[in-house]
């Protein structure tokens, strides 16, 4: 049982690693892998040339091909990290920001769009509105002569019309 759980774990961390935007470059980038293996190559030499017995301050100082093995690495190195720091990133889908946004847009149009939904906010947020009529309490002065002057204006009119 310890071993298909074992061996079920191994499978996932391989399934997780394969989907990997920097394993995945490794796999289609033919320099970058190039790269590494010179990496690799020339840190094992300049491994094995300071790990030969001798004070390994005096051979970095004095073993010009140490020098040359160590700047080849990490050039390699660096051209892998350039290449490496470009790697695809991994595609966020959705996530809670971009639903907040296109809730509060979808909400905004909504608002601006419909007259019905628009008075229903106004109202939960300021109280229904009252409607009422404004009837004047106190009669204008131009309403009183308007209908003095009109009533005279057919007399008037009636007894001054030539009969014909």
């Amino acid at each position: 049982m310890a071993a298909k759980s074992r061996a079920a774990k191994a499978q996932e961390a391989a399934m997780k690693a394969r989907y990997n935007p920097y394993v995945q470059k490794l796999i289609d980038d033919e320099d970058l892998r190039e790269n590494v293996v010179d990496a690799y190559e020339a840190l094992r030499g300049a491994y094995g040339r300071v790990s030969n017995g001798k004070s390994p301050a005096d051979q970095i100082f004095d073993d010009r091909k140490l020098q040359k093995q160590i700047r080849q690495a990490s050039a390699s190195l660096r051209d892998v990290a350039v290449s490496l720091h470009e790697a695809p990133k991994k595609k966020r889908s959705g996530g809670f920001g971009r639903i907040l946004i296109v809730g509060i847009v979808g909400a905004g149009l909504a608002l601006a769009l419909s007259e019905g939904l628009r008075k229903k906010v106004l109202d939960a947020l300021f109280g229904a509105e009252e409607e009422f009529e404004y009837t004047s309490t106190t009669s204008s002065p131009t309403a009183t002569n308007a209908a003095s002057g009109n009533s005279g204006a057919t007399s008037s009119t009636a007894g001054s019309t030539p009969a014909g």
